[in-house]
């Protein structure tokens, strides 16, 4: 009797004209999406330090959520110059526009023209 063997699988080669698996697309998504957060996170050089300065946004330009908690997002806020309300500027120029560097209750006076 004979022994039979069986032929073993063919390989298969990738080539271009073969769509990537889902894992190679995961793969490439994950480092893609890696890469853009360190260009993100490093920033250019030449980049400012910011600090939140309150009471110097109108209504519907503030930075992020307010100190009250009565809102959580950019552009909500609803009255100008709220205290609790505060705006990302150049470190260092919060005063210079009328503004504080802390929340506080009542209505901001931010100088003309800021």
């Amino acid at each position: 009797m004979s022994q039979f063997r069986a032929p073993s699988p063919v390989r298969q080669t990738a080539s271009a004209d073969v769509p990537a698996t889902p894992q190679t697309a995961v793969t490439v998504a994950a480092a893609l999406a890696g890469a853009l957060a360190l260009a993100a996170f490093a920033g250019p050089a030449h980049a400012q330090a910011t600090e939140k300065c309150y009471g110097v946004s109108k209504a519907g330009q503030n930075s992020c959520a307010n100190a009250a908690g009565t809102h959580s997002c950019a552009g909500q806020s609803t009255k100008n110059y709220d205290g609790q309300d505060w705006k990302a500027v150049k470190a260092g120029t919060c005063a210079e526009m009328g503004g504080k560097t802390a929340p506080f209750n009542g209505t901001g006076t931010p100088k003309d023209g800021k």
